[in-house]
């Protein structure tokens, strides 16, 4: 007898619905595709606020505050970016299947304030500054102009090579730590590699889709075989606790809120470009004014709750848009499922504690391809503005000083402060470097490229295959 697939009223099947934005895929097909993009994320949500709170000195218990509290924030904020909502002219979400988390961005700056003011320092120049990238959002209208394809593209490019470097750590055992590039670590991250490999190659179905899932469970079983599973933070914590609001009052330094201020508008760069390599990766077309500017505004709407609630700032997660660049799987639902982890995580401490346990090796195994994708979408924005003579100026100049000098600490030494600020960071340099090389050297009239009309916004209108996605 031949199998019937199982369809809704739009005709399309479970599998096929995980390629469009809206419908609902049957449960046990749905919450895998979620529930990969919540362990690829789990841990580096987690050790930007273990970093910060070791920092400032922090307790267990302000320590565990934190954490729930970021993953209560991360699901609440990746709905909002789901399912934005609308105010006026406004729209505070992109509609795109984002997964919002604790971002590595941060970490410097709130370094800097938690050793000078501890963890309400942080919270204080974080809630204040939210504002800047909250204007970004409101007024990107006129802004866009300067966030051009090779801005956008460029930026991607070196959010991915950063993200390959954090994946490299992670592969090698984690920064810092003491069996770093041991033979454990590598043997642990070379067989969560090969696993997720072999089955994008061999695996059918939800195999081959959930791959990354797969490997991420076959690679901890490995690492609890290795002993590289430490299970004692689970007994220690307690079964279930509820967030509350201002669990630490905030203090406003001004030198923090300005550092701060800079590095909100790195991350709205970073949003801008994740929101493109979303649409590029998934729809082949670029982002639209109102899904980048809900996009941002979405970012600076959650990261002052997250202030308020005493977590570190929440944006979009670069990893997990390599994930659907990978997977293609775009639909909502199956990321609403994921987000809804989140939210029981940030209420069950045993629960998010389990997710934190999976070892660094495994993570860097699973993820660092995913990492390769970002930089992908990035050159491949930059192909589609083309190579011209006056592209070729710009991007000399952009990756030359954006990636060849910025970051370097020594090189940078003799800057006044309000430099070193931007060029401490490649990714704030190569945007903004990118935006004034823009100015300088201007796009022909007849060279430029239109606006996406805002009737593409979704996939509605071209339903994409599980044979089509599968091409990509």
């Amino acid at each position: 007898m031949k199998k019937v697939k199982n369809t809704n009223s739009s005709g399309l099947s479970d599998e096929e619905m995980l390629y469009q934005l809206d419908g609902r895929p049957r449960f046990s097909i749905a919450f895998p595709m979620g529930l990969q993009h919540v362990l690829a994320m789990f841990a580096g949500n987690l050790a930007p606020m273990l970093i910060i709170a070791a920092i400032a000195k922090a307790t267990p218990q302000e320590t565990v505050i934190m954490i729930q509290a970021g993953m209560l924030i991360s699901g609440l904020a990746t709905f909002l970016q789901l399912y934005p909502i609308k105010i006026g002219r406004f729209q505070i979400g992109s509609g795109l299947p984002f997964v919002m988390g604790t971002s590595f961005a941060f970490v410097p700056t709130a370094s800097a304030a938690a050793a000078l003011g501890g963890i309400p320092a942080v919270l204080g120049g974080a809630l204040v500054g939210s504002l800047a990238e909250g204007l970004i959002g409101v007024f990107y209208k006129y802004l866009k102009r300067l966030f051009t394809p090779l801005v956008i593209g460029s930026a991607l490019i070196v959010i991915g090579l950063n993200l390959l470097n954090v994946g490299r750590d992670y592969f090698a055992g984690g920064a810092g730590a003491k069996d770093y590039g041991s033979w454990q670590n590598l043997t642990i991250a070379f067989s969560t590699f090969i696993i997720v490999l072999a089955l994008q190659r061999f695996g059918k179905g939800i195999v081959k889709t959930a791959a990354l899932l797969f490997g991420l469970v076959l690679g901890y079983l490995i690492a609890l075989a290795f002993g590289k599973v430490d299970l004692s933070a689970i007994g220690a914590s307690s079964w279930a606790t509820i967030p509350r609001p201002l669990p630490f009052m905030p203090t406003f330094n001004p030198q923090t809120i300005i550092s701060f201020v800079i590095i909100y508008i790195t991350v709205s760069m970073e949003t801008i470009g994740n929101t493109s390599g979303i649409t590029i990766a998934a729809f082949d077309r670029q982002a639209t004014e109102k899904e980048t500017s809900g996009a941002v505004l979405a970012d600076a709407f959650g990261c002052a709750v997250a202030s308020l609630f005493g977590a570190m700032p929440n944006t979009a997660f670069g990893q997990n848009v390599g994930i659907v660049s990978m997977t293609k799987v775009v639909n909502k639902w199956c990321i609403t499922l994921g987000a809804g982890v989140l939210v029981i995580c940030g209420f069950l401490p045993k629960l998010g504690y389990i997710f934190a346990s999976i070892p660094p090796a495994v993570l860097g195994g699973a993820l660092i391809s995913v990492f390769a994708m970002i930089t992908l979408n990035g050159i491949k924005m930059l192909a589609q503005a083309g190579f011209s003579e006056r592209n070729i100026t710009v991007l000399g100049i952009t990756f030359a000083l954006g990636i060849g000098f910025a970051g370097h600490a020594d090189a940078i030494a003799g800057m006044p402060t309000w430099l070193k600020f931007i060029f401490e960071d490649s990714i704030a340099a190569t945007t903004i470097v990118g935006i004034i090389a823009n100015l300088i050297f201007p796009e022909p009239k007849k060279a430029k490229a239109t606006e996406p009309e805002e009737t593409v916004a979704t996939d509605k209108s071209a339903p994409t295959t599980v044979t089509h996605a599968m091409t990509h």
